[in-house]
């Protein structure tokens, strides 16, 4: 039994310190194109790429488009969803651009890495081909930074080590202002994902669910702790004073350094990252996906069926080629069809 837990606990540890790994390496990784798409832009984001598309909007409609470009991120387990997106824009009149960690090469225009990380390349993606190089850029200096805060080797004044313990034995509850209500469903997703615990996105109109959530079981506030991601306003911050009397905790998590737009929501993002991972640590679960997450996306990809399938390797961090439809040779991604090694799959085996 002894020899079971400390195996456990090493498989544990080396997960946690993969993940760690890779996301301090994860600022500046993005090596895909970056040559401006025409205008207008629509996109929509399935699987994988559902969380991008929502962080994105400043930079594309989360719509179809009748003219200009269509982008459609995917994962290989919405395949079908993915393909009458791309076919009713082209329909209509738009240039579908079809990017996805998986897929049919014919289908597939560039294929991204997988994975939880893989929001940031696809974000990063979307905004070079959609003429912001520049906030790009801004976004990953402001990952640069955090990663210098929050990485492993920073073991005081760790301001994500330090959330990650607030967060710990408590239910949190998740809020924005309506215009930036990615971030509830980012920090939701990570939280699950990666730190294994539930979170409560409170979406909406703030005010009915603040005064009335708790009024019948006052208990139910205590273990609670409010984040309140990026800017506030009037009514968040209303929100705010009804809830002090409410829960255990209410913490501000503002974006890194000031930073605005785009670059704030991706820094934030990248932040929930980090406090994921080390909440994870803290339980001393594996920071990977589970099993049975896996291999749900394996079987509604029909992977098993279809030996033809690319797939890139999930959260590595190096380039991953652009699968171009109509290519005599295509490319799986960076090995090129090798084993990727042990510090790109934190995973396990997959």
């Amino acid at each position: 039994m002894g020899m079971s837990d400390s195996s456990s606990s090493m498989s544990m540890s080396g997960s946690t310190s993969g993940l760690l790994a890779l996301l301090e390496r994860l600022p500046g990784s993005y090596a895909g194109p970056t040559e401006q798409e025409s205008a207008p832009y629509g996109v929509v984001g399935v699987g994988e790429g559902t969380l991008a598309a929502h962080l994105i909007q400043a930079f594309a409609l989360p719509s179809l488009t009748r003219s200009g470009t269509q982008f459609v991120l995917s994962s290989p387990d919405v395949h079908a969803a993915a393909v009458d997106y791309a076919d009713l824009a082209e329909v209509a009149g738009a240039s579908a651009r079809r990017v996805s960690t998986g897929g049919v090469a014919g289908e597939i225009d560039t294929l991204m890495p997988g994975g939880p990380l893989s929001t940031y390349h696809f974000a990063q993606y979307l905004a070079h081909v959609t003429g912001h190089a520049d906030e790009a850029q801004a976004a990953d200096a402001a990952l640069a930074d955090l990663a210098g805060r929050c990485g492993p080797h920073v073991e005081e004044n760790n301001p994500a080590r330090d959330l990650a313990w607030s967060l710990w034995g408590r239910t949190p509850l998740l809020l924005a202002t309506p215009d930036a209500d990615a971030l509830p469903h980012a920090w939701q997703q990570l939280l699950a994902r990666t730190g294994k615990i539930l979170a409560v996105p409170l979406l909406g109109d703030l005010l009915p669910l603040t005064c009335g959530a708790f009024e019948a079981q006052h208990e139910r506030g205590d273990a609670k702790v409010a984040l309140i991601l990026g800017e506030t306003d009037d009514s968040l911050l209303l929100a705010r004073e009804i809830l002090e009397s409410r829960i255990d905790e209410i913490i501000h998590v503002p974006a890194p350094g000031g930073v605005q737009g785009y670059p704030a929501a991706l820094a934030l993002w990248y932040f929930g990252a980090w406090v994921a991972a080390y909440l994870a640590e803290r339980y001393q679960m594996a920071p990977a996906d589970p099993a049975v997450l896996i291999r749900a996306q394996a079987t509604l990809a029909g992977e098993a069926a279809d030996p033809a399938q690319l797939s890139a390797p999930r959260d590595d961090l190096r380039r991953s080629e652009p699968v171009w439809a109509g290519d005599e040779e295509v490319s799986g991604g960076p090995d090129d069809g090798d084993e990727p090694d042990d510090d790109d799959e934190e995973d396990g085996d997959r």
